[in-house]
Formats: structure tokens, sequence, C-alpha cells
């Protein structure tokens, strides 16, 4: 890799920044292995006041929505042929395993072509207004939009926000996380090959306070999305409120996950595995409280056991195809989690696996694990003195491979310990009874729901949450219309004699007159 820092992308070419250049760690070792430039406000300012212009040119925001789903399957297709050049950059600055990458980023492509076939399909409302009037609905694209993206899923969430927001016709400023830019920057050339105009899409790194702060409040900024903590999503949420901008947030979450005694135990069990420590548990739908019936609480604990210690023991490289699991993103993160775990210790809750960083040289490929930010998965339970519900675990988001095990007798009891959070996001229940399923899924108080699965995550299904954990939705028809404001035509079509007779409001015989 060269040596010399990655350049923003302004106006259809890599452009440097005048803010402070970034460093870019690898969570795997500790080492520094690229830098990058970061914008100043001064570098916002231009890039949006850019992006205005280009966007009030029509170029793209008045382009047929054939030529823009055009160039959204080309997209696609750019992104498919890129994929050697993405996985490892995102597996190298992420710390996500290898396999998770090889499996997540060629899935990208699936949000182009889902919204470029909305807007090739897209049917429009023709209204039912009373009188000799057609009235008709459009969508306007709402201008230049802001994005702002976490650590966790670099390029998953942003094609997320880009992909909606581009089919509606607006331009786009987007800031990626400034521990993981790199492959958010790639992108820019990407659509510029396939046929995006210049100044649409722009990609601007940089810190929070700075670059991130300059973006969200800029006063062209028609729209804000952002997925992050639920403190930074109230934090911008309060400047895009005072700009009347428009609002989307993706926040933290706490997600329950129920196994009745009527579920299959091994698939549960590997259901909470998959929820609970893909993206080393740094995703916010993560599966973090189980709650188990009674009746089988010991077997499903007995098996976490026995799965958590199988990952542990292959955790290593990301780059070795065989690494079940990598490190957390950063010293930073890792302190969060272990201030965590060992809250809950000290309070007396019983560690079944997990609890320590790990240190020494892997099982599997004797990498030096004390030099990246590993922790192992890790199983908290109650203690003979101490309950897992009075402690910080859990209800603070750990972000990380951290999960707390709790009983329960009975529907009425599971359903309280599910909904005793203030997130909303995610949640999941396991049993094999329909009618239970349906009953208990209907009560749940999460966004999304899933039954017999975790993290379903597709272009057509919506994704949002509630309380603490979001603001609207990301996905589907309704994250197209998000970045779209409604238009109401109105035309009357009666004769001027029909006209004369029903609009002339002020004649001078008086008498009845329409309203509406």
């Amino acid at each position: 890799m060269s040596n010399e820092p990655f350049l923003m992308w302004m106006n259809g070419a890599a452009m440097e920044g005048r803010g402070k250049i970034i460093p870019i760690e690898n969570p795997a070792t500790g080492e520094i292995f690229a830098h990058c430039h970061s914008a100043s406000p001064e570098d916002v300012d231009e890039t949006v006041q850019n992006a205005h212009r280009v966007f009030k040119s029509g170029v793209w925001s008045k382009a047929p929505r054939h030529v823009r789903a055009d160039a959204l399957e080309n997209i696609a297709d750019l992104l498919t042929a890129n994929l050697a050049t993405l996985i490892p950059l995102e597996v190298r600055q992420t710390g996500r395993a290898t396999r998770e990458m090889n499996a997540q980023v060629p899935s990208l492509v699936k949000w182009f072509k889902y919204y470029a076939a909305l807007i090739r399909t897209e049917e429009r409302a023709v209204l039912p207004t009373m009188g000799k009037l057609h009235n008709w609905i459009d969508r306007k694209p709402l201008g230049v939009v802001a994005q702002v993206t976490p650590f966790n899923h670099p390029l998953l969430i942003a094609v997320k926000k880009i992909a909606p927001a581009l089919a509606a016709g607006n331009c786009i400023v987007l800031k990626p996380s400034e521990l993981t830019p790199l492959t958010s920057i790639l992108l820019g050339k990407i659509f510029k090959d396939a046929g995006l105009p210049d100044g649409v899409f722009n990609v601007l790194p940089g810190y929070g306070a700075t670059t991130g702060k300059a973006l969200v409040e800029h006063p062209l900024i028609k729209k804000v999305d952002v997925t992050g903590s639920t403190d930074a999503g109230r934090a911008i949420g309060a400047i895009a409120g005072r700009n009347l901008a428009y609002y989307t947030a993706e926040l933290g979450g706490k997600a329950p996950l129920i196994v009745f005694e009527q579920a299959d135990i091994d698939l549960a069990v590997n259901g909470i595995a998959f929820g609970s420590f893909m993206a080393s548990g740094q995703t916010c739908i993560a599966a973090t409280r189980i709650i188990v019936e009674n009746s089988i609480l010991s077997q499903v604990i007995e098996k976490l056991k026995h799965k958590a210690k199988s990952i542990a023991r292959r955790m290593g490289s990301p780059d070795n195809p065989h690494c079940m699991m990598g490190p957390l993103i950063s010293e930073k993160q890792l302190n969060g989690v272990i201030s965590l775990v060992d809250d809950a210790v000290e309070h007396g809750v019983d560690v079944i696996t997990g609890g320590q960083r790990l240190s020494g040289k892997s099982e599997l490929d004797a990498i030096n694990l004390s030099k990246g930010y590993y922790y192992p998965p890790t199983v908290l339970t109650d203690g003979q003195e101490a309950k897992i519900v009075d402690t910080r675990i859990w209800a603070e988001e750990a972000f990380g491979p951290i999960i707390v095990v709790v009983s329960f007798d009975g529907e009425a009891e599971a359903l309280r310990l599910a909904n005793d959070s203030e997130f909303g996001l995610g949640a999941a229940i396991w049993t094999k009874d329909l009618s239970q399923a349906f009953r208990v899924s209907e009560e749940i108080e999460a966004g999304i729901c899933w039954v017999n699965t975790h993290h379903r995550n597709d272009p057509s299904s919506p994704w949002g949450g509630i309380g603490s954990s979001g603001v609207g939705s990301e996905n589907g028809i309704e994250a197209y219309h998000a970045y779209t404001t409604k238009k109401s035509t109105i035309i009357n079509y009666a004769s001027t004699e029909e006209s004369l007779q029903s609009d002339d409001w002020f004649r001078e015989s008086g008498g009845n007159v329409r309203y509406g």
C-alpha cells in the first residue's frame, strides 16, 4: 500500500483536505497502516456549496428515472468488479474477519439493484379530489444531504443510505467514521465510472467535532442521516432540528433474545452465537440480553459455553480465512467493554466463559493477540448473591461480544425482561410454537422482531427502532420516501362556463360559493 495519505473525494476528484491528517490503525495489530486527509470546515462549506450548485443544475436531480436507474445498476456491477480491492481493505481497517466480509460486501449490490428497480416501477398517486380537478402526487429530491456513518459496517451502512438518496435524485456528502474511512473514499471513483455526475457524491473524512459538526449544521443541508450512538444521535438531531432539516437516525440497541422451552435448543444457540458475536458484537442489533425459560436454562448455558469457547480458540488474524472473530475496533472500545464486564463481576455475577482480554499467541495462527484489541465471546449469568438485571451491563450498550443470560417462567415475565430497556431496535424469539411466536412478537417493543432467526437484513425490509434506538427507518420504500418531499399538483379541467359559475366568489349577485 502506498505511503501517501488517502485523499478525500470532492466534486468528482480525489482532493487533499485542510484538516488534520488522520492515522488509520489496524485493530488486529495496533499498527498505523495508512493515513487519510480530513476536511476542514472550509472544505465542508466548499463541498456543500458545490453540491448545491450541482443539485440546482438538474444534471442528476432532474435526470429521467431510467437514467438514474441505469447508473445505480452500473454501480452494482462495478462494486462486484472491485470486490478484490474493497474486501481486504475493509478487513484491515475494521478488524472484521475475512469470512464475514466475504459474505457481507458482495451483498451490497442488492441495495443498488433494489432502488434501481423501485424507481423504474414506482407508481404515483392520482387522488380522488372532488369536482373537475385532476390531482396527482410527485416526489422531488430534497437537495444536498449529509450522511454520517460509523466504524462497524463502513460499506454496508453507507450503501444503505447512499442507494435511496441517489435513487431520489439528491446530492450526497458522506462523512465516514475517522476510524474506518478508506473504503468509503474508494466509492467515489466507482460511482464516477458508473456514470454519476461530478459533485453528486462526495466523501469528507474527518473528526466529528470539526468535520461532522460543520457538515450537519450547514444551512444548505436538507437532510441528515446518521448511524451512531444514542448520545451522538441526540446531539446531531438537535442541530438538524434548528435548521429544519429532515432527520433519520439509527442509534443504539440492547436487543433481547427470548428462548422458549418449545425452541430447538441447538438452533437457538447457533442463533444466539450469530446474533451476539458477529462483528465481535459491534452491531446495534447484537443479541446481548439472552432470556431463557427456566426449564431449559442449564442446557442453553452449557451449549453456549461450548460454542463461545470454540469461537475463542479460532480467534486470530482477520486475514486468516479460518478466523471466526476478530478484535474490537480500538483500545477505547476495548476499555469500555472491560469496564462493563469488570463492574458486573465486582457485583458478583458469574462468568461462564471469557471475561478477560486475550493475550499471548493465538491458538489458530500464532498471531500475537496482545498487540490487538481482542476480547473473547463472554457469557455472564446471575451469581449466588447478584442479579444481572441490577448491573450496568443489563442496561448499557457494550458494543462487544458480551451476552448476559437470565431466566424466566411464563410469557409475561419473558416480555417484562425483554422490554426492560430504553432501546428498541431489534429483538428475537425462538420457539416452534407458532401461536406463541405471534403473541410474543406482538408485544415486543422493538422496530424489528425476528422469529427463529436473527439479523436478517434485506433492502426491501424496513430497518429502524423506537425509543433511544432512533428516528425513522432505513431500507425499503420508506427510506426512498424519506429522501424526497411530496409535491401535489391540482389542475382544474372544468369548462370556462362551469368555472365562471362556481369560481366567481365575489359576483354581484352574491349567493352560495364553493369552498375547497
